[in-house]
């Protein structure tokens, strides 16, 4: 099969649906489990969202008419929504609490729904704006990047910025 950078996000969107579901599945006696899975899902989430951010979202913006900045606009709003506020609320409640599964769930929907968006409408227009050639050129970039001592570190320092987030919620609350 040719590469091709919105298949991957797609079976990436995809995993992340998996895993969520894997959350919602828990109860508030999988103290471990939900850690793990929380720590799975943001070892995919983050490196996923910030290579969008960083290469794939500018590469589309540059080729984009006025809808297509409207549908970016949206998806850089959703990113920064789940970044700042989202993701630390689910780390300012304890794994074995109703809260922690009420704010994961709200995480899990907000990437849904985020992921929805970029499949029928951006990765649309995408397949529009880029040859197969340049759909697969990115595809590697993106491989290349996960692999990077640069992509490990940026997940650790996000990891470490959404818990110091959410460790300030948890003392304003």
């Amino acid at each position: 099969m040719a590469r091709d950078i919105l298949k991957t996000l797609k079976q990436e969107h995809d995993l992340l649906r998996s895993l969520f579901d894997d959350l919602k599945g828990t109860t508030d006696r999988a103290v471990k489990g939900r850690a793990e899975l929380l720590d799975k899902i943001e070892a995919h989430l983050i490196p996923h969202a910030k290579w969008e951010e960083k290469v794939f979202y500018p590469a589309f913006k540059e080729r984009a008419d006025r809808d297509g900045l409207q549908t970016l606009a949206e998806a850089v709003s959703e990113h920064h929504a789940v970044e700042h506020s989202v993701i630390p609320e689910v780390h300012a409640a304890n794994p074995d609490t109703p809260e922690f599964a009420g704010r994961s769930k709200v995480l899990g929907e907000f990437v849904d729904h985020h992921a929805k968006e970029e499949e029928k409408t951006m990765f649309r227009m995408a397949r529009e704006m880029f040859s197969a050639d340049e759909l697969a050129q990115l595809d590697e970039q993106y491989e290349e990047w996960k692999a990077s001592p640069d992509a490990e570190k940026l997940l650790v320092a996000e990891k470490a910025k959404a818990a110091s987030l959410g460790a300030g919620r948890v003392r304003a609350s």
